[in-house]
């Protein structure tokens, strides 16, 4: 299983590398108040996607910190000793 994990991890990088060769052409960034910037596409797309993993990750925080508070009050209950019967009930 590690041999065919490895395998997969060497394919992605080979078409990676790949990808980065093909595309290493400058393109031109034009932003606001005529501000350009000229770089290789490759560094463009490797921008975007490090943007847009770092977006994912912070709209993930959320939910993962309410996870473990939720987790943590589980555990908190789940150690304390149960309550006696109500008598009549």
């Amino acid at each position: 299983m590690r041999a065919l994990t490895w395998g997969v991890r060497l394919v992605v990088f080979v078409l990676l590398v790949a990808l980065a060769a093909k595309n290493a052409d400058p393109v031109t960034l034009r932003f606001y108040f005529d501000l350009t910037a000229q770089m290789p596409l490759v560094v463009v797309m490797f921008a975007c996607f490090l943007a847009g993993a770092l977006f994912g990750m912070l709209a993930l925080i959320g939910t993962l910190l309410r996870q473990r508070r939720e987790i943590a009050r589980l555990g908190k209950q789940a150690d304390a000793p149960p309550s006696p019967p109500v008598a009549g009930l």
